[in-house]
């Protein structure tokens, strides 16, 4: 099977430990087989030897006692100790390392790929599943087998004792397989359905606790149950019929191994009475009988786990078979020295092969340091433009260049470094204020942290912070107001210092002191640097070398505020209704 193949490519690295796990294991599995030999021992060889006295029966009884006792009581603990220990420690690591290639994968995927994915459904995948496929280490690699062996070398003890009485033992053995392969044959389905089930319902979760304040604020509660109701209620469903398909394999298969002990008793009894078997080989035989068909039970557990752990393991690949929309072209190479000329060469855009163009013919020449302020109604493509710059998204035609160079022959990280983006909406991660300025460099030392929040007209505020700069500022900033948030994300653009920004709304629905802070920050941000900026009231990029106006994704005038104003045109209007607002 291809999807076991590729995750044994994470075991190779551990197969010694897993070959070390199982050769112990089997010493922990063959010690207690060694106890219904011992019963024949004893009742055959001391208790009904009448040739031996009753003190040499007591003598060879307690002899044979001490030596199981040393068995049991001082080897048994630590190979049993070792065995769980080498199996989990290996298990670990392989999860560990399943985990830490599916966040490399996920950092390197698109925008596009989540704007089209629940995070709720890509978290499920690497937590849930992940730690799912763990049973197929534990229990295909090393329990599975382990049973075998214990099977296997319980029925050469038996072939020993008494060939016909084994073969009797085994006459269940063909409608044991018989049900095991008709049962499975659908739980992997199943077993699909119900974690996909699950998957749903964190998906939905993770969003509505993201968004309670808009739950709370339309007083939606009701209505949000009924919907997570539906969720949940799929999910019982699906788990329902996959427990319903398992009780019946194991009400099936249980029934099977429990008939095979009532057979041996019976020809065993049989033979006893006659004199053609003896008594302790009789009860031995019964002792092996269980040990026997506890490990096929347990198979058959076995095999429910590893159903369920390649299930999630379908899952796990599928979210790592995900290509990559931006990626180095083969031969890209580092970006070195940026003057910072950008220029888009007759470009055009869409999100989707299916979707319509939101670009059309983009054709815009910007100078170093020179500062273009992009403006239009909502939707018509600025947002799209500067996107195509840090390849957050690929053109669909045409190509945009980076001091004459493509960008598409750039390695992405690379050029990435050379641009700094600040949003409408920035996001802080649950942690310090000094840890989220550190993500613009975060090798700087704590003195360049510093100057970068002053520069940014942040550090009196920080300053004022219960703890300064290791004050949490919980999930997304929340404990933050939005200006100050906004000057953090300022903060870590001076302490990356690019020579590229794009500034996309970053002082729109902010209060007038905390504009002009910001506004102050940007400025300063700005000097020396190409830069673009979009927003949406007009007054605030008056003094940008040159404004682009942006309808229906095309160019439609470009020049000064000044020059703009001029010509009485599409920016004459809208910047005269919003000075009339």
């Amino acid at each position: 099977m291809g999807i076991i193949k590729r995750y044994l490519a994470f075991v190779k690295p551990y197969r010694w430990k897993i070959i070390g796990t199982l050769f112990i294991g089997i010493i922990k599995f063959a010690i207690p087989l060694l106890i219904p030999f011992l019963m024949k021992y004893v009742i055959d060889d001391i208790i009904t030897a009448n040739h031996l006295s009753a003190d040499e029966k007591t003598s060879t009884l307690f002899i044979t006692m001490a030596v199981m006792m040393f068995i049991f009581v001082i080897i048994r603990p630590p190979v049993e100790y070792y065995r769980q220990y080498f199996a989990q420690w290996t298990a670990s690591k392989i999860l560990y390392d399943i985990r830490d290639r599916l966040f490399t994968h996920i950092q390197k995927l698109s925008f596009k790929f989540y704007s089209n994915t629940r995070s709720g459904e890509v978290i499920s995948r690497v937590i849930n599943d992940v730690e799912a496929t763990k049973d197929f280490v534990i229990t295909g690699l090393m329990n599975l087998w382990l049973d075998a062996a214990t099977v296997l070398i319980a029925i050469a003890i038996m072939f020993t004792l008494d060939v016909p009485l084994t073969i009797v033992s085994l006459a269940v053995f063909p409608l044991y397989m018989i049900s095991v392969r008709y049962f499975f044959g659908n739980l992997r389905r199943l077993t699909r359905e119900r974690s996909q089930a699950l998957a749903e319902v964190q998906s939905y979760l993770h969003e509505r606790v993201q968004g309670m304040p808009v739950i709370k604020s339309f007083a939606i509660e009701d209505h949000e149950q009924t919907q997570f109701d539906k969720n949940n209620t799929n999910f019982l469903q699906k788990a329902l019929n996959h427990t319903s398909w398992t009780a019946k394999a194991f009400a099936v298969v249980n029934t099977i191994t429990d008939i095979a002990p009532l057979i041996v008793i019976a020809y065993a009894g049989y033979q006893v009475i006659h004199g053609n078997l003896s008594i302790g080989t009789m009860v031995a035989f019964m002792g092996y009988v269980e040990r026997l068909y506890n490990p096929l039970r347990r198979l058959m557990n076995s095999s429910t786990t590893l159903t369920q752990s390649i299930a999630s393991m379908d899952r796990v690949f599928e979210l790592a078979d995900v290509k990559y929309d931006i990626a180095d072209e083969p031969g890209a190479v580092e970006v070195g020295e940026v003057r910072g000329n950008i220029r888009f060469d007759d470009v055009s855009f869409s999100y989707s092969e299916k979707e319509k163009l939101v670009l059309r013919d983009i054709n815009l020449d910007v100078k170093e340091g020179e500062t273009i302020a992009l403006v239009g109604m909502s939707g018509g493509g600025k947002s799209s433009l500067v996107s195509l710059i840090p390849r957050f998204y690929d053109v669909t035609k045409g190509k945009v260049l980076l001091d004459g160079i493509d960008i598409r022959t750039l390695k992405v990280r690379s050029l990435r470094d050379k641009i700094g983006v600040v949003l409408q909406d920035n996001i802080l991660f649950s942690d310090s204020v000094k840890t989220n300025i550190l993500l613009g460099k975060p090798d700087s030392t704590e003195e360049e942290v510093i100057r970068a929040a002053k520069a940014a007209n942040a550090h009196d505020f920080i300053m004022d912070l219960p703890n300064g700069y290791e004050t949490t500022v919980g999930e997304r900033g929340v404990k933050l107001s939005g200006g100050q948030k906004q000057r953090i994300a300022i903060a870590r653009v001076f302490l990356k210092n690019p020579p590229i920004l794009i500034l996309d709304e970053a002082t729109s629905a902010l209060d007038l002191e905390s504009e002009h802070l910001i506004q102050e920050a940007l400025d300063e941000l700005a000097k020396n640097r190409t830069t673009f900026v979009i927003a949406h009231r007009l007054s605030t990029i008056t003094h940008a070398d040159r404004i682009v106006l942006i309808e229906h994704g095309r160019i439609v005038e470009v020049g000064t505020h000044e020059e703009l104003m001029k010509r009485q045109g599409h920016y004459y209007s809208l910047f005269q209704v919003q000075q009339l607002a």
